[in-house]
C-alpha cells in the first residue's frame, strides 16, 4: 500500500552499471590529476570545483560529436553542479553493450506543498546531441515507482520533449525543466511502508538487469485503463503517407477511434484541413501519450534529413524511431506495430529491436499491395483460371521482389510461368502512391483489429525459412488477425528458386543492418 511521503533529503548517489561511479576531484585546466584518470568521471562534489573539459573530452574519444557534449555538460554543470558522471556499459534490448557517459544526481520537485528529491539518471548516446538522451528513475529501496504516463515499470521516463527532440534546440536543461513540470503534476515515486523494503530491494536489483523496454512486469494504476477503447488505432505522422492512412481507415469504419499524431512543426505538417472538416472519431495530437491502449500503431515517418549517402538517410531514421519507439510502445505495451516507413524491412527490423515486442506483433506492409494487385490482374484483367491457387508477391520491396505461388496445382508449370510473367509486366507500370498504400494499410489494420485471419504478403522475420539464419524482415504470405502473424503460409513454387532470391535480399539487408546504430 502507498504511505505519505516524507520529504526527502538530498539523495546519496548510488554505484550502477558495470563499473560504477567513481569520486575522482576534478583536474586542473591542463587536465592533470595525481594517479591518472579513473574509469568515473567525478565533475561536481558539495564544493566549488572546475568543470573538467580535457578530462572529459578523452572520456569521449568515441563520441561523433564530443565537443557540442562537453560545451552542453559544462552548462547542464551550471544549473546542476551536483550531478556525478561517469562512464558506463549499457546493455540495449538486443544484448549488445556500449560505454557510454551517464550522470545521476537529483532534481527537485513540488508537490502539495513539498519539495522532493527526485533521483534521476541520464544516459548520453554517442550520436548526442542529434539523439536525446535516454532516461531513468533511479529509486532507492524505501522507494517505488509509480507507472503513469511518463515512467514505466522500469523507471523509463517518456516525454513529449524527449520524443520532440531536435538538435540544436532541445538541450539536456530544458528536458529536465520539463521533467520536473510533469512530476509536479504526477509524482512518479512514493515511499514504500518498512515491511515492503525488503520486496523492494528484489525488484530494485531486476531492474538493474533492465536497461530499456517493457518487461513483464504490470501495474494497476495504469494496465487497468488497457483496451477501455474497443478498437483504437494510431497514425504516426502527418505527411501524405500519414493523411492517406487515417482517410482509408476512417472510410472502412475500422476504428472507434483514430488518432492521428502529427510530429511536424507549426503548419508544415498536412493535418491542418483534417483539422478544419473535423472528420468524426478522428484526433490530431501532438502528444505521443495520445496514442495510449491503440490495437495498432501504424508508422508512416520519413526523415527528411539532408544526408548524402544512402546508409546515413536510413540511419537518420533510425535516430528518429530511436526517440518514438519505445514511447509508443510504453503506451501501447499489447499493440500490433505495424511499419510503413521506407525502407520497410529495415525499419520494421529497426522498430522490433526498439521495442522489445514479440516478432509476431511487429509487422511491415512489405509487398501486400503488390499481391493484391496481382491477384487482381491475374483474375481480373487476364480473366485466368486459377481455381485453388493463390499467388503472391514476396521477399524485398522493390526490383528484388520474387512472385511464388500457393495452393493446389491447377496448371501446368509453363502455363504457370507464361501467366506470372505477363501479370508482372502489367504490374510494373503501377505506382505505389500514398492512397493505395493507404487502401492497402487500412485493409492490413482491418484483419488485425477485426481478427479476420486473412492472408496477407509482409514483412515478417523470415529467419528459419528458405534456410535464412539472419535476422532479417522479408515479405511472406502471412495469416494476420488480433495478435499480428498467427502462420506464416508455404509456398509451391520450386523452393530453390524462391530460396535463392530470399537469400540475397536477406543478406544484402543483413548487411546494412550491421551498419546501423541502433
Amino acid at each position: 500500500m502507498r504511505v505519505e511521503f516524507s520529504v526527502w533529503e538530498e539523495a546519496e548517489p548510488w554505484t550502477a552499471g558495470k563499473f560504477g561511479p567513481q569520486r575522482l576531484p576534478s583536474c586542473s585546466k591542463s587536465g592533470t590529476r595525481p594517479g591518472g584518470w579513473g574509469r568515473g568521471i567525478w565533475l561536481g562534489t558539495g564544493l566549488e570545483m572546475e568543470f573538467d573539459c580535457e578530462g572529459l573530452r578523452r572520456q569521449l574519444g568515441k563520441y561523433k560529436f564530443r565537443d557540442l557534449t562537453v560545451e552542453e555538460l559544462k552548462n547542464v554543470n551550471v544549473f546542476f553542479p551536483h550531478f556525478k558522471y561517469s562512464m558506463d556499459t549499457y546493455v540495449f534490448k538486443d544484448s549488445s553493450q556500449k560505454d557510454l557517459l551517464n550522470f545521476t544526481g537529483t532534481i527537485p520537485v513540488m508537490y502539495q506543498g513539498n519539495t522532493y528529491n527526485i533521483p534521476i539518471r541520464f544516459w548520453i548516446l554517442d550520436s548526442y546531441p542529434f539523439a536525446p538522451p535516454i532516461c531513468f528513475l533511479k529509486p532507492t529501496a524505501n522507494m517505488e515507482i509509480s507507472v503513469g504516463k511518463h515512467v514505466d515499470a522500469q523507471g523509463r521516463i517518456y516525454l513529449p520533449y524527449l520524443q520532440n527532440w531536435s538538435h540544436p534546440k532541445s538541450v539536456i536543461v530544458g528536458l529536465i525543466k520539463e521533467m520536473i513540470a510533469k512530476f509536479q503534476e504526477e509524482l512518479p515515486l512514493y515511499s514504500l511502508p518498512s515491511s515492503d523494503e525488503a520486496r523492494q530491494v528484489d525488484l530494485l536489483a531486476y531492474i538493474a538487469k533492465i536497461t530499456e523496454g517493457v518487461s513483464g512486469i504490470n501495474s494497476k494504476s495504469w494496465a487497468n485503463h488497457e483496451n477501455k477503447t474497443v478498437n483504437k488505432i494510431t497514425v504516426v505522422g502527418g505527411g501524405e503517407l500519414g493523411i492517406a492512412c487515417t482517410l482509408a481507415i476512417s472510410a472502412k469504419g475500422i476504428a472507434d477511434r483514430l488518432v492521428l499524431l502529427d510530429l511536424s512543426e507549426g503548419t508544415k505538417g498536412a493535418t491542418m484541413d483534417l483539422e478544419i472538416f473535423n472528420l468524426p472519431d478522428v484526433e490530431i495530437s501532438k502528444d505521443l501519450s495520445a496514442s495510449a491502449h491503440s490495437k495498432v500503431v501504424i508508422f508512416t515517418v520519413n526523415s527528411l534529413g539532408s544526408s548524402q549517402s544512402y546508409l546515413d538517410v536510413v540511419q537518420s531514421n533510425v535516430d528518429m524511431f530511436r526517440a518514438l519507439v519505445p514511447a509508443l510502445g510504453h503506451y501501447s505495451q499489447h499493440s500490433v506495430l505495424l511499419i510503413a516507413s521506407q525502407p520497410v524491412e529495415i525499419m520494421t527490423y529497426v522498430t522490433w529491436k526498439l521495442s522489445a515486442f514479440p516478432a509476431n506483433r511487429v509487422i511491415g506492409i512489405g509487398c501486400n499491395l503488390d499481391s493484391q494487385r496481382l491477384q487482381y490482374i491475374i483474375t481480373n484483367v487476364l480473366k485466368a483460371q486459377t481455381s485453388g491457387k493463390e499467388v503472391w508477391v514476396i521477399g524485398e520491396q522493390g526490383e528484388d521482389k520474387v512472385l511464388t505461388w500457393s495452393g493446389q496445382e491447377v496448371m501446368s508449370h509453363t502455363s504457370q510461368v507464361q501467366l506470372s510473367n505477363r501479370a508482372m509486366e502489367l504490374l510494373r507500370v503501377k505506382g505505389q502512391r500514398s492512397w493505395s498504400v493507404g487502401l492497402s494499410v487500412a485493409d492490413m489494420v482491418d484483419s488485425i483489429v477485426n481478427n479476420k485471419k486473412k492472408v496477407h504478403s509482409v514483412s515478417t522475420l523470415a529467419k528459419g525459412y528458405y534456410d535464412i539464419n539472419s535476422e532479417v524482415f522479408l515479405s511472406l504470405p502471412c495469416i494476420l488477425g488480433i495478435s499480428g502473424v498467427s502462420e506464416v503460409i508455404k509456398t509451391t513454387l520450386k523452393e530453390d528458386t524462391v530460396s535463392e532470391k530470399l537469400q540475397s535480399s536477406a543478406s544484402s539487408i543483413h548487411g546494412l543492418q550491421q551498419q546501423l546504430k541502433l
